[in-house]
């Protein structure tokens, strides 16, 4: 399966960029079998926060990272590869990061994902399959649940390769469907349906207005 990570400048999709970025692949029982990394230099300021959380400095993403647009060509390119190939990627909370590159690749005018298939997310796995366990579902904390090392969280490589053998963990102990293609197709409405009730949670808690409604579109907004 391939698996994919961004670090980013911050939580906006639309207009937040890549810092780091890891695409590559891992066999059956969770060894790399091919890896690719990259710094860009996203073009904009690193908010202080960021920075906080991925480790990466604007000074240093202008001086040692790649343009941006090279690099977003790069990883389209590659995983645009992989899905064309058959082969799964495997995404932590997909929508955040496919979603960010499409926009990114807008941006820099190059052809995006807009239907990236067949991709998997942990995320969206684990919160429809053990539904009524308490707790967070950040990737540190369900990697830990399934006995996944993480040992560098918010580094890119890091958390794709957790977030790929957190994957294996659920196909190891959920009843998945058959192929990768019809448990993506699963994923759109699961994804749909756990948008919808935590927008139903919100309303209830003041953190929405009545007429507000979480967009629960996957694996790309």
């Amino acid at each position: 399966m391939g698996v994919f990570d961004l670090e980013t400048t911050g939580i906006d999709v639309v207009h937040d960029r890549i810092v780091t970025a890891h695409v590559g692949v891992l066999d059956a029982a969770g060894h790399v079998l091919s890896a690719r990394d990259w710094l860009a230099d996203p073009g904009v300021e690193i908010p202080a926060g960021a920075t906080a959380v991925h480790g990466v400095t604007t000074q240093r993403a202008r001086e040692e990272g790649a343009p941006a647009a090279v690099v977003v060509a790069e990883i389209v390119a590659e995983l645009r590869a992989l899905l064309s190939a058959g082969v799964p990627v495997v995404a932590y909370n997909a929508a955040f990061d496919f979603s960010l590159l499409k926009h990114e690749a807008l941006r820099h005018e190059i052809p995006p994902l807009v239907e990236p298939a067949p991709v998997i997310d942990p995320l969206v796995l684990d919160k429809a399959l053990d539904r009524y366990r308490r707790g967070k579902r950040t990737l540190d904390v369900v990697a830990r649940h399934y006995a996944v090392t993480l040992d560098a969280a918010h580094e890119a490589s890091a958390d794709a390769i957790a977030a790929g053998r957190v994957a294996l963990a659920l196909a190891a102990r959920f009843d998945l469907p058959p192929s990768a293609h019809e448990l993506h197709a699963k994923q759109i409405g699961w994804a749909r349906a756990q948008a919808a009730s935590l927008t139903e949670y919100f309303i209830q808690i003041g953190r929405l207005d009545p007429e507000g409604a979480l967009d629960g579109s996957w694996p790309v907004r």
